[in-house]
C-alpha cells in the first residue's frame, strides 16, 4: 500500500514521526509521500523526507496559503535539484469553498506551480474545491502539454471526473468514501478507472471509518482500501496492489 498524500509536518504526526511510520509498515504501507503546504511547511518536508526510506515528498503552496507565501518556478526547480526524493509539485490548485486567499492569487499560484511541474515532467498534486468550472478552465489551457495530473482527496461530481479523464488525470480516493454520507462520491470512484486511482490519508485530517472524528493517520488507509475494494467489487489484495502499480507509474516512470 501506499499513502499517496499525507502531511507527517502536522502535528500530532510530526512529533510523533517514529511511531507513525513504524504503525505504517506495520499494515503493510510501502511508501508515504507527506505534502508540503506553505514555505515554512516545506522547510520541514525536506527534513522528514531524510527520517526514513519509505517518505518522499511534494513541494508545493496550498491555495490557502498564497496570501503569504509566493514561490517561482525557478525556487520549485532549486528545491528539486537538490533533493531527489522530492517527486511531485503542490499540493496545489484552487479553493472558493472557504476562500481563505485571494482567488486571483490562487489561480497565479496555480499557474506558476503547472509551469513547474512541465518543466521538471513530474505530477502536479491539485487541491480542488466548489471551483470546477474555473479549474477545468485553467487545465484546459495545458490540455496539449502532458501534464500529470493527481486529483487529491477527489470529491468532485462524476461530471468533473469524466472532464477531468481526458487529461489522462488521476484521482485519490480518502477516507471520505467511507463516509455514510458520501454516496455520490462512492458512485464516482465505482465509475473511475481502476488504473486511475491512488489511496490517500491526507492525515492528520478525514479519518476514515470507524475512526471518523478521531485525529487521522497513514497507518488508517487500510479502511479506505477495504472501502475502495468493495466499491470497485475486487478483492483487497488486488485493489493494493493496483493503486500501489497506479503510484509507481505516475511519480516513477
Amino acid at each position: 500500500m501506499i499513502d499517496s498524500h499525507c502531511h507527517l509536518d502536522h502535528e500530532p504526526l510530526f512529533s510523533d514521526l517514529d511511531n507513525v511510520i513504524h504503525r505504517s509498515k506495520k499494515v503493510g504501507i510501502k511508501k508515504l509521500l507527506t505534502i508540503s503546504t506553505s514555505i515554512e511547511s516545506f522547510l520541514r518536508v525536506k527534513e522528514i523526507v531524510n527520517k526514513d526510506g519509505i517518505i518522499y515528498g511534494t513541494i508545493g503552496i496550498h491555495p490557502h496559503e498564497v496570501d503569504n507565501n509566493k514561490i517561482d518556478v525557478d525556487f520549485i526547480m532549486k528545491n528539486l535539484n537538490e533533493n531527489k526524493k522530492i517527486i511531485g509539485i503542490g499540493e496545489t490548485g484552487l479553493d472558493f469553498y472557504y476562500d481563505n486567499s485571494d482567488r486571483d492569487k490562487q489561480e497565479e499560484s496555480f499557474r506558476i506551480h503547472i509551469e513547474a511541474a512541465l518543466k521538471a515532467n513530474i505530477p502536479l498534486v491539485i487541491h480542488s474545491r466548489n471551483a470546477e468550472d474555473k479549474m477545468f478552465e485553467i487545465l484546459d489551457d495545458f490540455k496539449n502539454k502532458k501534464l500529470k495530473i493527481l486529483m487529491h482527496c477527489f470529491t468532485g461530481s462524476q461530471q468533473f471526473a469524466e472532464k477531468l479523464l481526458k487529461f489522462n488525470s488521476y484521482f485519490s480516493a480518502s477516507g471520505i468514501i467511507t463516509f455514510k454520507n458520501s454516496a455520490e462520491l462512492q458512485k464516482t470512484f465505482k465509475f473511475l478507472p481502476l488504473e486511475r486511482i491512488l489511496i490517500e490519508t491526507d492525515s492528520p485530517f478525514l479519518a476514515p471509518v470507524p475512526n471518523r472524528g478521531k485525529k487521522n493517520e497513514p497507518s488508517f488507509i487500510d479502511f479506505t482500501a477495504t472501502k475502495l475494494a468493495e466499491i470497485k467489487e475486487i478483492e483487497k489484495s488486488n485493489l493494493i496492489k493496483i493503486t500501489t502499480d497506479n503510484f509507481n507509474n505516475l511519480f516513477f516512470n
